[in-house]
C-alpha cells in the first residue's frame, strides 16, 4: 500500500523519470528495484532497515516470510536476498504491485510471490496454506491506524511459526504499548528520523504443527 510519509534521505534515487530502492545485503547486495510513482510511496530508511536486518540475519536461511503493505518490497525482496525460502509480498496499489512483479522477473526471485490484495482483508480471512510465518513485516501508512488490529490478528493462532518475529514500524514520537498492547513482547528497538522499529514476539509461546523449522 502506498505509504502517505515522506521519502527517507538515501533510501530512494532517481534514474530520469524513474525511481529506484537498493537491496543492501545478501545475494542480491546493491541490486536496484523499480519503485511505482505513487503519491507517498517510500521504503523503510536504509539505516532502519539495516539495524533490521541485522537483527534477523540469524533468523533469515530457510524463513517463510509475509510482507503486508509491500510498497516498494524493500523489506520483502532484502528478505528473500539473505536466504529467506520464500516471501509472501501483500500490496492493493496496482501500479505498485506492477512494479513488483517487474522486480521479481528482473531478479528471478522465484521464491517471491506478489498478491494484489488488502492487507486487513487477508488478515481478516485468516491465514491460509502459505501460513505460518517465520517472520513478518508491517508497515502501514502511519495515519490510518491499522497496526494495533494486524498485531491482536497476528497473535492469533496460526499466523506466526514458534519462535516467529513480527516487525513493526511506527512514528518515532507514539508509544509502542499503543500499538503492542499485552500480546507482544518487544526484542529490539530503535529510531531513526521520523521512524520508530520495533522486533516483537509473542508475550505467550505458539504452538503449531505445521511442519517447518522454528526459529531460536
Amino acid at each position: 500500500m502506498a505509504k502517505n510519509r515522506r521519502r527517507g534521505a538515501g533510501s530512494a534515487r532517481r534514474r530520469g523519470h524513474e525511481s529506484r530502492v537498493r537491496i543492501i545485503g545478501g545475494a542480491w547486495r546493491r541490486r536496484w528495484l523499480p519503485v511505482a510513482d505513487v503519491q507517498g510511496l517510500r521504503p523503510t530508511a536504509d539505516a532502519l532497515r539495516e539495524t533490521l536486518f541485522n537483527w534477523l540475519q540469524p533468523h533469515l536461511p530457510g524463513a517463510r516470510v509475509l510482507d503486508l503493505y509491500a510498497g516498494t518490497g524493500a523489506l520483502g525482496f532484502e528478505a528473500a536476498s539473505r536466504g529467506a525460502q520464500s516471501v509472501l509480498m501483500v500490496e492493493r496499489d496496482r501500479r505498485a504491485v506492477a512494479r513488483l512483479q517487474q522486480a521479481v522477473e528482473e531478479l528471478g526471485a522465484s521464491g517471491v510471490e506478489v498478491r494484489c490484495a488488502d492487507a486487513a482483508r487477508l488478515l481478516e480471512a485468516g491465514p491460509d496454506v502459505v501460513a505460518p510465518f517465520h517472520v513478518v513485516f508491517l508497515d502501514p501508512p502511519f495515519e490510518r491506524d491499522l497496526l494495533a488490529p494486524a498485531l491482536r490478528t497476528l497473535a492469533g493462532e496460526g499466523w506466526l511459526a514458534p519462535g516467529g518475529r513480527v516487525y513493526v514500524e511506527l512514528e518515532a514520537h507514539r508509544d509502542p504499548a499503543e500499538v503492542t498492547g499485552a500480546q507482544w513482547h518487544i526484542l529490539r528497538e530503535r529510531t531513526a528520523g521520523q521512524a520508530r522499529g520495533l522486533l516483537l514476539e509473542p508475550a505467550e509461546p505458539l504452538f503449531c504443527s505445521t511442519p517447518g523449522h522454528s526459529l531460536p
